[in-house]
């Protein structure tokens, strides 16, 4: 768990998904779509990913991915980041306040 989060905390915008995963891709586009250069870590990929996939439903997420760090803070998943996409300028408020974007 301790290996995530100081992930989640190296860049603005952390995304933890898999390569096959659509609705990873859909997260990652949406918050590209607002500027974001998000990193990124395919837990399929990784040598360590199930171990980190266990981590991550340790943290709460369920579905494990996608999971969405924003500012060093696990935001949650698809459900989180649609949520705050919908409620007016939350999510973008969120990258703002991350440094991820500039206004």
């Amino acid at each position: 768990m301790e290996r995530v989060m100081k992930l989640g905390g190296e860049s603005p915008v952390v995304i933890f998904t898999k390569s096959n995963c659509c609705i990873s891709h859909s997260i990652e586009t949406l918050i590209r779509s607002f500027g974001a250069n998000p990193t990124i870590y395919e837990l399929d990929e990784l040598s360590n990913g199930m171990e980190m996939e266990k981590a991550l439903v340790e943290l709460g997420c369920k579905p494990s991915v996608p999971a969405v760090f924003i500012g060093k803070e696990l935001v949650g998943g698809s459900n989180e980041i649609m949520s705050l996409n919908l409620r007016g300028n939350k999510l973008k408020q969120l990258l703002i306040r991350a440094k991820a974007i500039w206004v």
